[in-house]
């Protein structure tokens, strides 16, 4: 770990943790995934990161893009999987946990897809506040129901139309 920086930045969200190596993002930490004891394992970045700018100009509805290179060593096999098809997922747009199973050509593992959208790594950065349910109801969040709700609204998702 010791190639590894954390940095920390306020979101509407709650606080978020940022750990990069060099410029590749590691991992985004809720609040809710212990944000103070990985901070205490891993070095503070001197500057805010690449990834920590394109975050906070997410926010502020001035970025619809991630631009940032993305490590997934925390992730492997078809969580991976997952993962890389899920950051395909538009700006604005959702997607269901079905329809992310087919895509990675397994149609019957919608828990699996679900298991890989709840340790994604990579929240916000890997969109998967844009996964609901079949019936299109939000389902989970990592971050939160609220959190996901208020991403979904800034990315021009009616949300009330998916609970």
């Amino acid at each position: 770990m010791d190639d590894l920086r954390f940095h920390e930045m306020p979101s509407p969200i709650g606080r978020l943790g940022v750990v990069t190596s060099s410029d590749d993002v590691v991992k985004v930490l809720f609040e809710s995934d212990e944000i103070d004891d990985e901070r205490g394992r891993i070095s503070a970045a001197n500057d805010a990161p690449p990834a920590a700018r394109e975050l906070a100009e997410y926010f502020s509805g001035q970025r619809r893009d991630f631009t940032v290179p993305l490590d997934f060593r925390f992730v492997s096999g078809f969580r991976a999987d997952v993962l890389r098809e899920l950051v395909r997922v538009p700006f604005g747009e959702t997607t269901t946990y079905g329809e992310l199973a087919r895509k990675v050509g397994n149609p019957k593992a919608v828990r699996a897809v679900g298991s890989a959208c709840a340790n994604n790594p990579l929240p916000l950065l890997v969109p998967c506040h844009r996964v609901l349910r079949a019936d299109g109801t939000l389902g989970g969040y990592r971050g939160g129901l609220e959190a996901k709700c208020l991403l979904l609204e800034l990315e021009g998702i009616d949300e009330a139309g998916v609970h």
